[in-house]
């Protein structure tokens, strides 16, 4: 099971509201700590997008900082897939963050509850 954590739906729905999703699909709704787990993680103190990538081609995903650290235990990056185009996927942020890099935004705070689905 994926382990990680939901953003709340009033953090959502006003981060949607700030910076709106570019392609035809918003995701906007959880950032991974693992795919493969079976306990729900910790609260995280502190939260906040402070980054934007985007391939230009269809994958649009906002870096997260927590707790101060955009770094996940596995090297990658925190994120939340933001939108996607019709013939993306949500794994292909990983790559494209990974690949192209990702711009600073503007600070914004992020609600995240610990989740399992």
């Amino acid at each position: 099971m994926t382990v990680g954590w939901k953003l709340t739906r009033e953090c959502r729905d006003a981060l949607i509201a700030t910076m709106p999703p570019k392609y035809a699909r918003t995701i906007a709704d959880h950032v991974t700590l693992s795919i493969s787990g079976t306990v729900s993680p910790e609260r995280v103190a502190d939260a906040k997008i402070v980054g934007r990538a985007d391939d230009g081609l269809g994958v649009e995903a906002m870096i997260v900082a927590i707790d101060g650290s955009t770094a996940r235990p596995d090297g990658k990056v925190w994120h939340v897939t933001w939108s996607l185009a019709d013939n993306r996927t949500a794994r292909e942020s990983n790559d494209v963050i990974a690949q192209l890099g990702w711009t600073k935004v503007p600070y914004h705070t992020l609600c995240l509850e610990p989740a399992i689905w």
